[in-house]
C-alpha cells in the first residue's frame, strides 16, 4: 500500500497536465472566503433573470447559450459514461488534455483543465490579485467575470472605454499598463458587444504586452469565427509568450451545463494558476466523455454555426424593419440601442415570455439579445413589436 499512489496524492501530482486538485491551507481559506461569497451572490443576482422568469418560458435568449447542442453522439457518449460514473475520470480527463494539446500543437503541461472556464477565470483574478495595490486592465464593457472578482480581492479594475464602432481599444489599454498592473484581461470576441479585434494587430500588440505584464485572452467565442484558429492568439503560447489562452465548450459545443472547459499558457504559469483551482478533477465523468467525442467535431459544429447565423439574421431583419441600429456581432448574440429604460425594456419582454439582458454604456440604454432557436427568435419577435 505505501508503494502505491492513493487518490490524494495522485490529485496532487496532477496539478498540472489534465488539471489537478488544490488544498487549501488554512490561512488561504480564510483569505479566500470572503471575496467567494460576493462571488456567490453576484452570481445569484445574474441568475435572477432566469429564476425570476415565468414557469413556461417561451425563449431564453439571455445566457448566451447554444440550443442546437451539445450533439448527439456527445449525448450518447455522456449517457454511456454512467455505467461508470462510480470511478474517478482522470484518465478520460488526461485523454481529452492530450487531445486538445495534440490539435493545438502545445505540450499536456501548457494545459489546466477545470469544470468550465469561470473556475479558471476565478483561479487568475485571485492569483493576479497577491500583490497590494495591483491593477487588472480590460476594455469596457467587456466579460466582467475576472476583473470583477479581482476587485473582491482588492485589485483595481482598470477600465478602458471602446472605439467609436465598439471594439475594444487596443492602444487605449497597451497606454494603461503601469508599473502596478499585474494582468491584461481582452475578451475577443467581446462580451456584450459581439466584436472582434484584428488579429494581425492583437497578436502585435500581444507580442508587446505580454513582455510588460501576462496578457489573459478570453476565447470562449472563438468557433464562432470564420477560421478560429487563424483568429486566436495560440501561437502567442507557442512562441513562448506570457499569454494565457481560455477556451470553453459551453458555446459552440452546447456544454453549458456540462460544465468543460481549460487554458492554456507556458508551463509556470499553469503550476502557478493551479493552486487556485479544481482542475480537471472537478469534471464529472459523463462530461469529460461527451467532450472527448465532441471535441472538433466539424460537421456538428458547421452545424450549428448555419443555424446560429440563420436565426441571426433573422433577428437583423427584425431590428431593421422596427427602425433599430445593431451592432454587427461575431458571435451568437447581438446587442443594439434601445429606444427606452432597460430594466423596463427587459421586464416588458419578460411579461411576454423573454428573457434578454440589458447594459447601460456611452450614455445608452442597449439590449444584449442571445441567438435562439428560430421558433425563440420569432418568439422575440412577436414580444418586440409589442414594446418597440
Amino acid at each position: 500500500m505505501e508503494k502505491s499512489m492513493n487518490r490524494r496524492n495522485w490529485l496532487k501530482s496532477s496539478a498540472l497536465l489534465a488539471g489537478g486538485f488544490t488544498f487549501f491551507s488554512g490561512s488561504l481559506n480564510q483569505l479566500v472566503a470572503k471575496p467567494a461569497a460576493r462571488t456567490l451572490e453576484k452570481k445569484i443576482t445574474e441568475e435572477s433573470i432566469i429564476l425570476g422568469a415565468p414557469a413556461e418560458l417561451k425563449a431564453r435568449l439571455s445566457s448566451n447559450e447554444n440550443p442546437f447542442g451539445p450533439s448527439e453522439k456527445a449525448k450518447k457518449a455522456a449517457m454511456d459514461a454512467l455505467n461508470t460514473s462510480y470511478q474517478y475520470p482522470m484518465k478520460y480527463t488526461r485523454e481529452l488534455a492530450q487531445k486538445i494539446a495534440d490539435y493545438e500543437g502545445v505540450k499536456l503541461e501548457n494545459i489546466l483543465m477545470d469544470a468550465g472556464s469561470g473556475p479558471l477565470l476565478l483561479a487568475a483574478a485571485m492569483y493576479y490579485s497577491k500583490k497590494s495595490g495591483s491593477n487588472i486592465v480590460s476594455g469596457d464593457p467587456t466579460y466582467a467575470s475576472l476583473p470583477r472578482d479581482a476587485e473582491d480581492f482588492n485589485t483595481t479594475w482598470n477600465k478602458v472605454p471602446l472605439t467609436a464602432d465598439y471594439k475594444l481599444d487596443l492602444d487605449a489599454m497597451e497606454k494603461r499598463v503601469d508599473a502596478s498592473t499585474s494582468l491584461m484581461y481582452i475578451c475577443n470576441p467581446n462580451n456584450p458587444t459581439g466584436t472582434v479585434v484584428d488579429s494581425a494587430k492583437l497578436r502585435a500588440f500581444c507580442g508587446r504586452v505580454s513582455q510588460k505584464v501576462p496578457v489573459f485572452i478570453d476565447e470562449a467565442y472563438i468557433d464562432y469565427l470564420p477560421d478560429p484558429q487563424a483568429a486566436s492568439m495560440m501561437d502567442c503560447v507557442k512562441k513562448g509568450q506570457n499569454v494565457i489562452i481560455a477556451r470553453t465548450f459551453s458555446k459552440l459545443y452546447g456544454f453549458a451545463g456540462l460544465r468543460v472547459g481549460y487554458i492554456i499558457a507556458q508551463p509556470d504559469v499553469i503550476k502557478e494558476l493551479s493552486k487556485y483551482g479544481a482542475g480537471g478533477m472537478s469534471i464529472s465523468a459523463p462530461s469529460v466523455q461527451a467532450a472527448l467525442v465532441a471535441y472538433q467535431d466539424k460537421a456538428f459544429l458547421q452545424d450549428a454555426l448555419k443555424k446560429t447565423l440563420a436565426s441571426k439574421n433573422f433577428l437583423y431583419d427584425v431590428l431593421k424593419k422596427e427602425g433599430y441600429e445593431y451592432i454587427p456581432s461575431s458571435s451568437n448574440f447581438v446587442m443594439f440601442p434601445l429606444k427606452m429604460e432597460g430594466d423596463k425594456f427587459v421586464a416588458e419582454l419578460m411579461k411576454r415570455g423573454v428573457s434578454v439582458r440589458n447594459w447601460k454604456f456611452s450614455n445608452q440604454e442597449w439590449c444584449r439579445i442571445s441567438i435562439g432557436r428560430m421558433d425563440e427568435m420569432q418568439a422575440f419577435a412577436d414580444a418586440f413589436r409589442q414594446i418597440s
